[in-house]
C-alpha cells in the first residue's frame, strides 16, 4: 500500500477505506496554499494569476512542490461565485487575496436570478477548469481538489451580509429563494470543473457557522443547502469535503447529518468528537494556521505529531493560510505525515 499515488491514498480515505499514512492536502479557495514565499521563487504574483488560466497551472505545480501537499488546489480565494452573480470584487494584492468590496443586492427580494448553466460559463470559471485539464491531464497521480465557497457563504457575498442574515429569520421565503438559487449555480460550477478533470469538491462555508447561525438556523439553512450540492457531486461520482469554520459545539448535531465525505474545521475543533458524532467518519485538519505562521519548526511538528497520534484521517491546515507562512514551516508539517 506504500507504493500509492497521492491520488489513490485521498480517494481511499475519503472512500471509508485503509491506507498507510493519511494524506496531506491543502484543498484551495479559502484554504489557498500560494504562499508569497513560493510566488517570489517562480515568479507568478497575485493578482494577475487568477486569470490565467497557464499562470494557476504552474504556480499550482510550484506550491505542490515546494511546499509537499498532496494536491493541487485552485482556484486561491473565495470570490469566483460572487463576482460572476454581480458584486464587485477587490483583487487585492502580492500579499492579500481577493476579497467582497460591495455586495450587489441589499436585500434577498431583490436577487435577480439567472439561468445557472449559462452562469457556470462566464467569469473566472473558464481559466479555472482549463488550468485544471491542463494539470489532471500532465499529473494524472495528484488529485486535483477544485473549491467551491458553500450555499451561505455564496449568499452572503452578493446580498449585503447583515441584512441577508437578518432576513434569514424575518423573510424566509426569499432567502430560501436566494439560497436555492446560488446552490443551483454551485452544483453547475462543479460539474464545469468533474468535467474538466477534477477528482474531489471542497466546500468551504465560513458564513455557516454555529457561532453565526446558531443550531437551528445552521439546521434550517446550511445542512440543506450544503446536502444539496453535496449530493449532485455524489451523483457525478465525486468526493466532497465540507469546511465549517468556528466553534462546533452547539451544531454537532445537524453537523452529523451533512453528507460530505469528510468533514474539516478550525483548529479549536477537537476532531475526535467530531467524528464520533458522526458515527466515525471521516475527519479532516487542523493544524493551527496561526502557529504555521508565527510558531517554530518544532511546534508545528508536535502539532501534527499529535493529529497523527489521534488517527485524523487527513490532515491539513485549519483554515486559509496567511501569504506570509514560511514555505520551510508547511514542509515541516508536510514532512512529518509523510514520515509516519
Amino acid at each position: 500500500m506504500s507504493d500509492i499515488s497521492p491520488k489513490e491514498r485521498l480517494d481511499r480515505v475519503l472512500s471509508g477505506k485503509p491506507v498507510d499514512r493519511p494524506p496531506v492536502i491543502c484543498p484551495g479557495g479559502m484554504m489557498n496554499s500560494a504562499t508569497t514565499d513560493v510566488m517570489d521563487e517562480c515568479g507568478l504574483f497575485f493578482p494577475e494569476v487568477h486569470k490565467s488560466a497557464e499562470a494557476m497551472a504552474r504556480l499550482s505545480s510550484a506550491v505542490q512542490q515546494r511546499t509537499g501537499f498532496e494536491n493541487f488546489g485552485i482556484p486561491y480565494c473565495m470570490t469566483v461565485e460572487a463576482e460572476i452573480l454581480g458584486s464587485e470584487i477587490d483583487f487585492g494584492n502580492h500579499d492579500c487575496e481577493p476579497k467582497i468590496a460591495r455586495e450587489y443586492y441589499s436585500h434577498c427580494r431583490e436577487v435577480v436570478q439567472k439561468n445557472p448553466r449559462e452562469l457556470a460559463r462566464q467569469g473566472r470559471i473558464e481559466a479555472i477548469a482549463r488550468a485544471g485539464y491542463e494539470m489532471s491531464r500532465s499529473q494524472p497521480d495528484i488529485p486535483l481538489i477544485g473549491s467551491i465557497t458553500g450555499p451561505v457563504s455564496t449568499a452572503a457575498s452578493i446580498v449585503d451580509p447583515m441584512t441577508f442574515l437578518k432576513e434569514l429569520r424575518k423573510d424566509k421565503e426569499n432567502a430560501h429563494g436566494v439560497l436555492d438559487y446560488v446552490t443551483e449555480f454551485l452544483i453547475e460550477y462543479a460539474r464545469v470543473l468533474i468535467e474538466s478533470g477534477f477528482s474531489v469538491i471542497t466546500i468551504a462555508d465560513p458564513t455557516a457557522t454555529g457561532e453565526i447561525l446558531g443550531p437551528k438556523m445552521f439546521y434550517d439553512y446550511a445542512v440543506p443547502y450544503l446536502n444539496k450540492l453535496v449530493d449532485a457531486v455524489h451523483g457525478m461520482d465525486t468526493h466532497a469535503i465540507v469546511h465549517i469554520c468556528g466553534r462546533l459545539e452547539a451544531v454537532k448535531e445537524p453537523l452529523a447529518r451533512i453528507h460530505a465525505d469528510a468533514i474539516s474545521t478550525d483548529a479549536m475543533v477537537n476532531l475526535l468528537d467530531i467524528k464520533e458524532v458522526r458515527g466515525g467518519g471521516t475527519v479532516m485538519g487542523n493544524v493551527s494556521t496561526f502557529a504555521l505562521q508565527l510558531q517554530g519548526p518544532e511546534v508545528i511538528q508536535r502539532v501534527t505529531e499529535r493529529l497523527l497520534e489521534n488517527k485524523i484521517d487527513i490532515i491539513s491546515p485549519a483554515c486559509g493560510l496567511s501569504t506570509k507562512t514560511p514555505v520551510e514551516n508547511i514542509s515541516v508539517m508536510t514532512g512529518t505525515v509523510k514520515a509516519s
